[in-house]
């Protein structure tokens, strides 16, 4: 398995950026853009970490005018952009099993071909196609994130 590391900064606008190991500045499109031919992305950290925040901020540089927040009770929210169509961002947290997944129709979402971003993955893996791409953030003790990408 190979693991990309990444820090995860914001500027002085309060828009995010990564900064690799080289110590280059990428922006947060740059992720999905290193790998075009994934659809799945699950984000993976704990409560605080910043994964709605940086769903929000990829959405955005995808060129999405729609209002990015957590699906925390929606449980899917759906944005249109102009070039990628519609990105699918799930809020996995509140579902109690996998079967709830099934029955609001996650495999439609997941299968569609189109971008998912999806918070809390845990729940629904199974479901989950095998090239999905793993996003994990921790939380430094500086309070800077880490930012790791299961290939």
């Amino acid at each position: 398995m190979n693991m990309e590391h990444y820090t995860l900064k914001m500027d002085e606008k309060k828009a995010l950026f990564l900064v690799d190991v080289a110590g280059e500045r990428l922006g947060v499109i740059d992720l999905i853009r290193r790998y075009p031919t994934r659809r799945v992305f699950a984000f993976d950290a704990p409560m605080g970490a910043g994964k709605t925040t940086f769903i929000k901020q990829l959405c955005e540089e995808l060129g999405t005018d729609d209002v990015v927040n957590s699906p925390t009770f929606a449980i899917v929210n759906v944005y249109d952009t102009p070039k990628d169509g519609e990105i699918y961002h799930f809020d996995c947290y509140r579902l109690k099993d996998i079967r709830e997944a099934q029955d609001f129709g996650a495999e439609d979402y997941l299968y569609s071909g189109n971008i998912c971003l999806i918070e809390w993955p845990d729940i629904i893996e199974p479901l989950l196609p095998e090239d999905t791409l793993y996003i994990h953030i921790r939380v430094r003790e500086d309070g800077d994130r880490e930012l790791m990408i299961d290939e």
